[in-house]
């Protein structure tokens, strides 16, 4: 088993890492802003199950195939970024939904759709898949167990983290869209911030080569 050390090292690193702004808080916090705190916790939900999917394939070295075959690093990410281009669409047009007098919640897409957004993104993102071939490894120690277990448990330090920071943020933007409530273009804003979002992280990832 990892010894206390090497686990505060990572928790540290990826602590640093989790609070940093990157494209998964700005997804959650738009889904929140447009949508309401479960869709963001919904979706981070999703995003921590990738996270877990990403260190299993690392554990069984289906990661490595993204270095030895760059055709199928570029497959992924294309198609990555066309489904990231589907829900951009998607929520450009969709009706904006908090126009009704129901609670926000209650205004919701499921939450199964949301979860299911938030795995789907955060597979189809070759990237992950590198930053966690990358990373995961300076902390493990093949002489102290199964290096799959070590893999699983760093992943459950990052996702725990990641529950904590993202929490916070979903909190706040919700109570901040909340107090914005009553105000109807700012609600229409929320809905075209997150396909402005998806929109950008398409690109993004359609545009970055592999590193």
């Amino acid at each position: 088993m990892l010894d206390y050390s090497t686990l505060l090292v990572f928790s540290l690193a990826a602590l640093a890492l989790t609070l940093s702004p990157g494209p998964d808080m700005l997804l959650i916090a738009s889904r929140t802003a447009a949508q309401g705190r479960v869709a963001g916790l919904a979706t981070w939900a999703g995003i921590a199950a990738g996270t877990y999917a990403h260190a299993l394939a690392a554990a069984f070295g289906l990661s490595q195939l993204f270095l030895a075959v760059p055709i199928a690093y570029d497959f992924v990410r294309f198609v990555g970024a066309a489904y990231l281009l589907y829900l951009a669409w998607h929520a450009f047009t969709a009706k904006n939904n908090m126009e009704s007098n129901l609670p926000i919640e209650r205004n919701e897409q499921s939450a199964s759709t949301m979860f299911k957004q938030g795995l789907l993104t955060n597979l189809l993102n070759p990237k992950m898949a590198i930053f966690v071939l990358a990373l995961f490894p300076q902390f493990i120690d093949p002489q102290v167990g199964a290096v799959s277990v070590q893999i699983m448990i760093l992943a459950t330090i990052l996702n725990l983290l990641g529950f904590f920071v993202n929490g916070a943020v979903i909190l706040a933007t919700n109570r901040v869209s909340r107090l914005l409530s009553g105000n109807k273009k700012l609600k229409n804003l929320s809905q075209y911030l997150l396909g402005t979002v998806f929109a950008g992280l398409a690109a993004r990832l359609a545009i970055d080569s592999q590193r």
